[in-house]
């Protein structure tokens, strides 16, 4: 009889623990259940903004394709509410986008107008003199202000084609299609990498011989145009 009742006794003891592992099986599926209950709407929203970033003090862009431009806040562990802009894919800060395009209008313009007959080279020496300039002090503080200052006098114009009288109208669509590429690319990077212009704020054709030039130093030659630069310690 004692070994009938050992194997009971095993089958006792077998029954109990398994029945310990389904209570913890069971106690772990339910736990499980009520994790994913709770998460999937933040994962769901998470998702749609794939390129949400936190820092101290630095405002927090949701990316949200299916909403309309609104604000709100977020909180971050331990820190305070930081500012949350939501906005749709195709709007990224709207007015600054828009006041970039001008820029980059103006600039290409300058290129066209002055320097389509120049290689990529000799373009792009032109657009950095322009971005030079915005840094310059007492000038204009933007490339459209460089670009038009003094065109409206007949003597005060810095780029020729703003105050000769010509229409400024665009005939050739391959060349400005080019200045709008060097525009882009040099307003990226603020003419300062590969630069090819030596820093120069002033230029002239290699056919006229201006007073002022005299007063600069020469960093360049490229196609036809000279490039200067004022004398260390002045600005012109």
């Amino acid at each position: 009889m004692e070994l009938p009742l050992a194997k009971t006794f095993g089958l006792v003891r077998l029954l109990s623990r398994n029945d310990r592992i389904l209570r913890v099986g069971f106690g772990g599926a339910l736990l499980y259940a009520l994790t994913i209950a709770l998460v999937s709407p933040v994962v769901s929203t998470a998702a749609t903004a794939p390129s949400a970033q936190l820092g101290d003090g630095k405002a927090v862009v949701l990316r949200l394709s299916s909403l309309r431009p609104t604000l709100s806040t977020l909180e971050a562990p331990g820190s305070e509410p930081l500012p949350v802009t939501v906005i749709r894919d195709d709007v990224v800060n709207r007015p600054a986008y828009q006041a970039y395009l001008r820029e980059k209008d103006c600039l290409a313009t300058a290129i066209y107008f002055e320097a389509r007959g120049e290689t990529a080279k000799g373009q792009k020496a032109v657009a950095e003199v322009v971005l030079a300039r915005t840094r310059v002090p007492g000038r204009p503080k933007t490339v459209c202000g460089v670009v038009y200052e003094g065109s409206k006098r007949r003597t005060g114009c810095q780029f020729s084609f703003t105050c000769d009288g010509i229409s400024d109208r665009v005939a050739n669509r391959d060349a400005w299609r080019q200045a709008n590429r060097i525009a882009a690319n040099v307003m990226r990077t603020g003419g300062r990498v590969n630069a090819v212009a030596g820093g120069a704020t002033f230029y002239h054709a290699d056919y006229v011989n201006p007073r002022w030039a005299s007063r600069m130093v020469k960093v360049a030659e490229i196609g036809t145009h000279i490039f200067y630069r004022p004398q260390r310690g002045r600005n012109l």
